[in-house]
C-alpha cells in the first residue's frame, strides 16, 4: 500500500510518500509545493495543480492530511485553512480515503511524545526510513503524517482480526 501524507500551508505545502509492507515502511518521494506571494485565487490554483501531480506520478492508495489550528490572527487562520482545503480536495477528487490527524498525534506516533520540537520528527524520519533526503521541514512532517497513518491502518487491521 501507497500512502501520501500531506502538511498543509499556503507557502509551502509538505508531501511524502511511503509504501507500506506489513510493518515494514520505505520511502518513495517527498518534496514541496510551493506558491508566491500574491493574490489568494492563483496560490490556491498552484498548491492544487501541484499537488495533484504529485498524486498523478505516485498514484498512492491512501491519504492523510494533518490537522491545522488557530493561528496567531484570524486572516491567517482562514488562509491555511483554505489552502488545508487544497490539501483534502486533492486527494479526494483522485477517489482516495483521507486520513486526518493532529499534530499532537502525528508527533506522539512517531517520536513517542506529543510536543516534540520540529528536528525530532525529522530524526525520527530518518530513522524510520533510513537514507530518506528530505526536501525539508514541511516535507518531514507530511512524511510523519503519512507514517502516523500507517500505524493507525495497522492498528485497524489488527483489531479487526482480533475481533473475527
Amino acid at each position: 500500500m501507497k500512502i501520501i501524507g500531506i502538511d498543509p500551508g499556503l507557502r509551502n505545502m509538505g508531501w511524502g510518500v511511503i509504501a507500506v509492507d506489513g510493518p515494514r515502511l520505505r520511502h518513495l518521494g517527498n518534496g514541496i509545493v510551493r506558491s508566491e506571494a500574491g493574490d489568494l485565487g492563483p496560490r490556491l490554483s498552484t498548491l492544487y495543480r501541484g499537488l495533484c501531480a504529485v498524486i498523478a506520478l505516485h498514484g498512492p492508495d491512501a491519504a492523510a492530511v494533518e490537522q491545522t489550528f488557530v493561528n496567531k490572527d484570524a486572516t491567517g487562520t482562514l488562509k491555511l485553512g483554505q489552502a488545508r482545503g487544497i490539501a483534502l480536495l486533492a486527494p479526494a477528487e483522485a477517489g482516495l480515503e483521507i486520513g486526518e490527524y493532529a499534530p499532537n498525534a502525528v508527533k506522539k506516533t512517531v517520536v513517542g511524545v506529543g510536543h516534540a520540537a520540529k528536528e525530532q520528527i525529522q530524526h525520527m524520519v530518518r530513522f524510520m526510513l533510513p537514507g530518506v533526503e528530505l526536501a525539508g521541514p514541511d516535507a518531514a512532517d507530511a512524511l510523519a503524517v503519512a507514517i502516523c497513518h500507517a500505524h493507525h491502518l495497522q492498528g485497524r487491521a489488527l483489531r479487526i482480526k482480533v475481533q473475527a
